[in-house]
């Protein structure tokens, strides 16, 4: 009769050492898929970021074209102001620092365009090396079951020491 509590005893802690093992598991399971969906999510907004660099990199474009043409332009009122008086030589010169800043905006927008390329790279980086932990976490949950099952054999030591009796 005391073996067999003992038997009970060992079942019931075998169940439970299987019971958390599985718990385990679960979770590193969902742990991974959570990862799999942030890598998916981060690759997303890579993509809009990338989308979001084309457009600011045909702003400059455009921006610079419009420079050149109120170039143009100012230089065209600068050769009729003789004929036009002091109010067209004073709104040439406006126009000739509206144009250097359109130039340096210009210039900003490659510079945030080169900034925004810069955290693609890195936004691509860090997908990366959220594959790796996902595929560390894998690794590791391998890793999990394997000690689940050796743990399992050190509950029942007999079948250590005897491995052919089953």
């Amino acid at each position: 009769m005391n073996n067999k509590s003992e038997k009970s005893s060992n079942s019931s802690h075998s169940m439970l050492i299987l019971l958390a093992a599985a718990l385990a598991g679960v979770a590193f399971i969902g742990m991974g898929m959570f990862m799999y969906n942030m890598g998916n999510d981060m690759s997303t907004m890579t993509k809009a970021v990338i989308r979001m660099s084309d457009d600011v990199h045909s702003m400059r474009n455009d921006m610079s074209g419009m420079s050149g043409r109120i170039t143009e332009m100012a230089t065209s009122m600068d050769s009729g102001q003789n004929s036009m008086g002091e109010d067209l030589d004073s709104l040439a010169n406006n126009i000739e620092v509206m144009t250097g800043s359109m130039l340096q905006m210009g210039d900003s927008m490659q510079g945030l365009g080169s900034n925004i390329g810069t955290m693609n790279t890195n936004m691509a980086a860090m997908t990366s090396s959220m594959e790796q932990m996902s595929n560390n976490m894998s690794i590791m949950n391998q890793s999990m079951g394997r000690m689940s099952y050796d743990i399992n054999k050190f509950t029942e030591p007999e079948k250590l020491m005897v491995p052919f009796i089953r």
